[in-house]
Parts: structure tokens; sequence; C-alpha cells
């Protein structure tokens, strides 16, 4: 009865596994906050957080090496330089502040972004004059400070970095790229420091092992229909992400 308890777990983890990492191999973001509380209620925080840290790891490495070349380097460097003078910020913040209370309104925050996507793809007028906007210095740096703050308190400032690398990257493939650079970067901190101070439980890599067949074919599928997918409809599908991203931050 425990065996099959185990491989009913297993599965249930991988369809989440297969669509969180589907929608991240089309879009280079969103897996870990869609995956997250689906993941927790199946096999707790302790292990939920470190494989799918791991994994997005995984699916972040791949896209950097398929899609080196799409990389823009000038942006990636600024958005690293940018968010990380705001972690220090998010980590006191942290300390302080209600982590159910930051996620609510990040979460507010993410709805309303995404509403504001849709709304100006109805309106070509509203959406020059938002990117024109963001592509401001005051504009975008202060976006890139608020995601490190964000993301110091709860590693979610996803949104903030968003929001700014789709009008400063508007080519799907150059976007995804940069995106997940940054992701395999940030992730390659926490993960060193975890293991060197061996924080992660014994059973984190056979539940690894479990899922990379779930996270390769959620990757390929993802990566495949990124290849064929209009300029719009990504973009769509950006918002989209963010909108759910946003509705599971706040439950």
């Amino acid at each position: 009865e425990i065996l099959n308890m185990t491989i009913w777990v297993v599965i249930l983890l991988g369809i989440v596994v297969v669509v969180a990492h589907f929608l991240e191999g089309i879009t280079g973001f969103g897996c870990t906050v869609i995956a997250l509380p689906f993941s927790i209620l199946l096999v707790g925080v302790k292990i939920a957080v470190p494989v799918l840290t791991i994994l997005g790891w995984m699916l972040a490495l791949f896209i950097v090496i398929i899609d080196y070349k799409h990389i823009r380097f000038q942006y990636f460097f600024k958005i690293v330089i940018m968010t990380g003078i705001g972690i220090p910020i998010g980590l006191g913040l942290f300390a302080y502040a209600s982590e159910d209370l930051l996620k609510f309104i990040l979460g507010l925050f993410m709805i309303g972004v995404a509403f504001n996507g849709f709304k100006s793809k109805v309106s070509g007028e509203a959406n020059a004059g938002e990117a024109k906007c963001v592509r401001s210095n005051l504009v975008g740096n202060s976006l890139l400070f608020l995601g490190g703050i964000i993301h110091g308190a709860f590693s979610s400032g996803g949104p903030f970095i968003v929001l700014y690398a789709t009008k400063k990257l508007e080519d799907k493939t150059e976007f995804r790229a940069t995106i997940s650079l940054l992701w395999l970067t940030l992730n390659s901190i926490i993960i060193g420091f975890n293991l060197v101070n061996n924080l992660y439980p014994k059973e984190v890599g056979q539940w690894i092992m479990y899922m990379i067949p779930f996270l390769l074919l959620g990757t390929l599928a993802g990566n495949s229909v990124h290849r064929k997918i209009s300029g719009m409809i990504f973009n769509y599908l950006i918002y989209s992400v963010l909108m759910v991203s946003g509705v599971v931050m706040m439950l």
C-alpha cells in the first residue's frame, strides 16, 4: 500500500513538473512559482523547494546551451547588478515583514501586470507608451531594483524582471535565453550554498531521479513549441503565465 502511494505521488508530481517546465520551456520563466504550491502538498516544502530549484537549474542550463548565441549580455549584466543591489534589502525585509502579506501583494502586482499586458495588446498605442516608459533608465532600473528586493525577500522577484525584459528584449528567443542565464546564475548560487552547508535532505537526490524523465518531456515539448509560436502568441503566453503565477502566489 505504501509502495502504491509512492508511485501515485511520483506520477502526480511528475504531471506538475511536466506542465510547469513545458511552460518555462516556452517562455523562460514561471515553473517554480506555478509548481511549488502543488509540489508542497505532495512531498512537503523541504523536498519540493530543493527539487524544483535543481530541476529549474537543469532547464535553464539546457536553454542557455542551445540558445547561447541569443543571450544579450549587456542586459543580463545590468539585471544582475541592479537586482543584486536590492537583494540585501529584501533579505532584511523578509526578517521583519509578513511573508504571506508580501506574497499577496506580489500576487496582486503580477495579476495587474498581466491584465495591463492583455489590455495593451488590444491598443497598440498604449503598448507603445508602456514600452517607452519601461525603456527609460529610471523606470527600468527601478523595476530591477524592486525585483532584487522581492527576490531577496522570498526568491520570487521574477515579475519585475520579466516586465523589464519583455520591453527590452522583444525577440522571443533573446528574451528566453537571457532570462534563463539569470535563473541559472541565481540558482547556481542557491544550490552551491545549500550543498556546501549540507542543507538538502538525502531524499532530494532520489526525487530528482524520479522527476528527470518528466523534466525532459516538459522541456523538449516546451522548446518545440517555442520554436513554432509567433511573437504575438509568445507575449500572450507570458502574460498568461504571469496571471496564473499571481493567482497561485496569493493562495
